[in-house]
């Protein structure tokens, strides 16, 4: 059976006819941002304080676009008669965004979280060469990384922090004891003075 001529035509008329009687759902981006869900990966945040130049990420990454520099610096001895020690230094961390794949396996391999996702996305460039970002950036992307989510109430105390909360009131009664062992003595002392 044969089309009939100008069927076609008919049916598109009929699509658009439908469209314009519905209401847009198009967002206006530049002039209304859109409402991004919580924890949406953008890009990626360095918290440079944490980086020990280790390049586990920059070794990991499939597309090879991180980039690391860094030189050795001796840090003395803590203790007398103890041994200097060298320690990694930052010089640069730079991502290429125009290579990266957004696949997260940096973040994932941190062994100090020092990566993080960010939910920034406006970091257009006219120049695909400007996608390169230094660790300038990378650390204001940092800001914008949102608080990780509350725990759940009834999970167990976290190793670390248990640790350190026992540290802590060990350090704390030793310090009580210690005060309560001198007032005894220190009003024994004025009073000699005051003779």
């Amino acid at each position: 059976m044969a089309p009939i001529p100008g069927s076609g035509l008919a049916k598109g008329l009929a699509v658009t006819l439908r469209t314009m009687t519905k209401k847009s759902v198009t967002e206006q981006y530049p002039d209304a941002q859109p409402d991004l869900p919580p924890r949406t990966r953008g890009v990626i945040g360095l918290f440079e304080e944490n980086c020990t130049v280790c390049m586990l990420c920059a070794r990991e990454c499939p597309d090879w676009c991180i980039y690391i520099d860094s030189h050795k610096e001796t840090v003395p001895a803590a203790a007398p008669g103890g041994r200097e020690r060298s320690r990694n230094v930052l010089d640069r961390f730079a991502i290429d965004f125009s290579l990266c794949m957004y696949c997260g396996i940096c973040i994932e391999v941190c062994p100090f979280d020092a990566l993080f996702w960010s939910p920034e996305f406006e970091y257009a460039e006219t120049d695909i060469r400007e996608l390169t970002h230094e660790r300038d950036k990378l650390r204001e992307w940092m800001w914008t990384v949102p608080a990780p989510p509350a725990l759940d109430p009834g999970a167990e105390e976290a190793k670390e922090i248990a640790t350190a909360r026992k540290t802590a009131e060990k350090l704390a009664a030793t310090q009580a004891a210690q005060a309560t062992q001198a007032e005894p003595t220190a009003p024994a002392d004025s009073q000699g003075d005051e003779s």
